[in-house]
């Protein structure tokens, strides 16, 4: 179980803070809610704290995830299928699954890609949201801004 205060990943939405934890009536049910602030687009999100683990809230990784991130980031892309719906579904499950180091082969393998072929603009959308939930894990553990985040990550690139 959270507390309030921590620093947890929602997949699909990207990392906040746990700022409380609520009984609210949803759908003429009483249960108990984390509330969270995503600071990316300053959203607020309910979850569930029964539901939370099968949703996949977990932890903001710590300095050694930061480390496989950025190791990931730097390798050569993997293997895609050059067919750009089935790329687009094995990505979107990457992104789906939550699982930080996923969704960094994704930003990857989708920025080289755009460097190579150029992307279409579901492709680009997915990049973007991609990103963005990157993003927001990797500047709540490093402790820094958004912008300087955005820099780390382009600057793997370089």
């Amino acid at each position: 179980m959270f507390k309030i205060g921590d620093k947890v990943v929602y997949p699909m939405h990207g990392a906040g803070l746990i700022e409380a934890i609520e009984e609210a009536e949803v759908l003429g049910e009483r249960k108990q809610y984390y509330i969270l602030r995503l600071p990316v687009g300053e959203m607020k999100v309910m979850v569930p704290i029964a539901t939370s683990r099968d949703v996949g809230l977990r932890e903001v990784i710590g300095k050694e995830g930061i480390q496989e991130v950025f190791r990931i980031l730097k390798e050569n892309s993997t293997v895609m299928s050059s067919n750009w719906n089935r790329r687009y579904r094995a990505n979107l499950e990457k992104i789906k699954s939550g699982d930080v180091f996923e969704v960094a082969e994704v930003v990857r393998n989708l920025i080289l890609r755009e460097k190579e072929k150029g992307l279409s603009s579901g492709e680009k959308k997915m990049l973007d949201n991609a990103r963005q939930i990157l993003v927001s894990e990797l500047a709540l553990a490093i402790e820094i801004e958004e912008e300087k985040t955005k820099f780390l990550i382009d600057s793997a690139f370089a």
